[in-house]
């Protein structure tokens, strides 16, 4: 069936639905009872405090592995795998070096952030105490926007996947994709958003591995990396690519390659940097495995899309002439292209039936991983930066728990409706990804600032966000009326209108901040008052749970403990090195030789190309997938045991406390009195 009209999904509609509701129920029936498991035989109790941040204790491993799937979008396999069709091998890299740098960049912002506001629930509460109202209400809008456009844009690119592939309406995609997420993040919170991304980024990483053993060693048109090499050739001389040296795609010096990794580099930046789920998963860390986690997610993650990209772009292009290929004889329509379609029709080329398949449950698992992580950054945004800061500030846990229920099921209401409006205006994946930076980007170093610079006051921070989006707005809308004389999608879509946009929001604060902080004077803060912030009051939930507030982890304040920010000052000035080195390497020293040499890849450098990107999404397994599982060993024994023992009829003693499991390793003093007393409380409590 690989030899389909495109307008002929491979899948039924039926099928289709079946994955949607059937796969995504079924999931959310496995973390439902994973968060059931965990409060039954760990005593886990689901205070607001752990709703919204895992109880601060998560480790490195399974952060490494939600900083993967949080940050592999829709975006990231489709956008990745649309620029590999249009400018060659070049695409794959600028993407993946261009959004790895700002997850390595990040690691020094989530460690200032754990270091200077240790009780915050959202870096925008880390505003409010150091700048008040007008500085805070200007970046809730800037965070909320963020939030609103990437979730978009796995609305609406997972939709289009599911309508290509199965037939499925985009309209009903755009409801029925986040139906499984809303439910189990409602019921687990944030750590089963955490167990999620561990599970969803697995399945992620083994359907890569399946489509590049295909391209590079099993598919009969294909089959290793000199025959793609071949095909690439010959692909190369009958659609010359415009900007490319000699018109090759095995080149990185590419026009327009470069002119999308400037976009993508800008974009990205404040996808990640305001994008409140990061900083969820920074606040979620115990301050040890911050550093580390955000460090091996960084590393991990550029494999997925160099990787992907380079398989699924480059098949496209080297099958497109197959009569396999969907649109055989043609080539991929370019609204499909902006749309995200083009692996799909490589997974439908290298694999028939089974690739669409393949590709459907890629696409499925990694926006419904995505998408739960941008249900807890706003549904935390909503509790306790609007509820309980402007409407209620005298909140109950109880109170604030239901408040974040009710922003989850509101915002993916409100997300599927607005989908379906992009849908219909025409606006698709790739003009969201190419737009977002000119709408966002103008916080990015503001936000950056006020956790970094003591001097910047609140006029600079407040003002210099909507200065810059002004500017950027203006710069975008401008050139593309220069550039084509309108200002439709397709024009203001083209790269060079939002290469100008997005220059221009990140780069203009860099005037408006100094100007504006040295033209009404100085702070000079002492960060004292993001050290103030409370943590939600969940006393009554602890009390009914029958358990003294002092055995509960995340009642313990940290904030004065002198071996945690001895830990968190070392892992500061690491962060600061690491980001150095790894920014020269991944943006200077490994990609502009190739590109300043204007070298075409020859069959044998492709050949090491592909190698070392399979390794390194070996690595990456390694890091996010048998990693975690190992620093949770004993968790998983013990539940494990405690379930065999209620089957058999051969209870044990129940409810462990995770503060043994979270300390486990480094723990202080405090933390084992503590444990014994939690201990101590649940050994009186034997479960039938």
């Amino acid at each position: 069936m690989a030899d389909e009209s495109p307008a002929r999904p491979p899948l039924s509609q039926g099928f289709g639905y079946g994955i949607l509701i059937g796969l995504g129920l079924a999931f959310a029936g496995f973390m439902i009872g994973t968060t059931w498991a965990l409060k039954r035989y760990r005593s886990e109790l689901q205070t607001s405090e752990v709703f919204n941040t895992a109880g601060r204790t998560v480790k490195s491993g399974l952060v490494a592995s939600a900083v993967v799937s949080s940050w592999t979008w829709a975006a990231t396999l489709l956008q990745s795998s649309s620029v590999a069709y249009r400018y060659g091998i070049s695409g794959p890299f600028w993407y993946a070096s261009g959004a790895t740098v700002q997850i390595i960049l990040f690691a020094t912002l989530a460690i200032e952030l754990k270091r200077r506001a240790p009780n915050a629930h959202t870096y925008l509460e880390a505003v409010r105490a150091r700048f008040g109202r007008a500085a805070h209400l200007v970046f809730l809008t800037f965070g909320l926007m963020t939030n609103i456009l990437v979730t978009a844009m796995l609305v609406v690119g997972g939709s289009a996947v599911t309508e290509s592939i199965s037939g499925v309406p985009t309209e009903a995609g755009c409801f029925l994709i986040p139906l499984g997420v809303v439910l189990y993040t409602i019921f687990g919170g944030l750590k089963a958003t955490l167990i999620s991304d561990y599970t969803h980024g697995l399945v992620v990483l083994i359907i890569i591995f399946l489509f590049a053993f295909s391209a590079y060693a099993t598919n009969a048109n294909l089959g290793s990396p000199g025959a793609v090499w071949d095909a690439l050739v010959a692909a190369s001389e009958r659609h010359p690519v415009d900007g490319n040296r000699g018109g090759s795609y095995l080149t990185m010096q590419s026009r327009e390659g470069a002119v999308f990794f400037v976009i993508n580099i800008v974009g990205n930046f404040g996808t990640v940097f305001l994008d409140n789920g990061y900083y969820n998963k920074a606040i979620a860390a115990s301050p040890v495995d911050a550093l580390p986690g955000y460090i091996m997610g960084g590393l991990s993650w550029f494999a997925i899309p160099w990787l992907c990209a380079t398989t699924m772009g480059i098949s496209a292009l080297a099958l497109e002439n197959n009569p396999v290929f969907p649109t055989y004889p043609q080539r991929i329509p370019e609204a499909d292209v902006t749309a995200g379609l083009v692996l799909p029709y490589a997974a439908r080329g290298l694999l028939g039936t089974g690739g669409a398949l393949a590709s459907f449950f890629l696409v499925f698992f990694a926006v419904t991983s995505a998408y739960s992580s941008e249900l807890i950054a706003v549904s935390s945004i909503f509790t306790y930066d609007i509820y309980q800061t402007y409407m209620n500030p005298k909140a109950s846990g109880t109170l604030l728990i239901r408040m974040s229920h009710a922003a989850c099921i509101g915002y993916a209401l409100f997300m599927s409706a607005f989908g379906v409006g992009l849908y219909y205006a025409g606006i698709g994946m790739g003009y969201l990804y190419l737009m977002m930076g000119c709408i966002i980007s103008s916080a990015v170093i503001p936000a950056t600032l006020t956790l970094l610079w003591k001097d910047m006051n609140w006029i600079a921070a407040a003002g210099s966000p909507v200065l810059g989006l002004a500017c950027s707005l203006t710069a975008w809308l401008v050139t593309s009326s220069r550039d084509c004389g309108d200002l439709s999608v397709a024009c203001t879509g083209s790269n060079y209108p939002m290469l100008a946009g997005n220059v221009t929001a990140l780069l203009s604060p860099l005037v408006f901040v100094p100007v504006l902080t040295y033209g009404f004077g100085r702070q000079n803060y002492d960060w004292e008052s993001m050290k103030l912030i409370s943590r939600g009051d969940d006393s009554a939930l602890i009390r009914r749970a029958s358990l003294e507030p002092e055995t509960v982890h995340e009642y313990r304040d940290y904030t004065n403990d002198e071996q945690e920010q001895k830990h968190l000052m070392r892992a500061a000035k690491i962060a600061r090195w690491m980001t150095v080195a790894m920014t020269l390497c991944f943006l200077i020293l490994w990609p502009m030789p190739l590109y300043g040499s204007g070298y075409i890849f020859s069959k044998s450098f492709f050949t090491g190309w592909v190698v070392v990107g399979i390794i390194w999404l070996f690595f990456s397994t390694f890091c996010v997938g048998i990693y975690p599982l190992w620093e949770s060993r004993s968790t998983i024994a013990h539940v494990t045991r405690a379930i065999m023992g209620d089957l058999t009829g051969k209870p044990i003693v129940h409810g462990k406390s995770s503060t043994v499991e979270v300390t486990e390793g480094h723990s202080s003093s405090t933390d084992k009195e503590a444990a014994t007393k939690t201990t101590k409380n649940n050994e009186a409590k034997i479960e039938p």
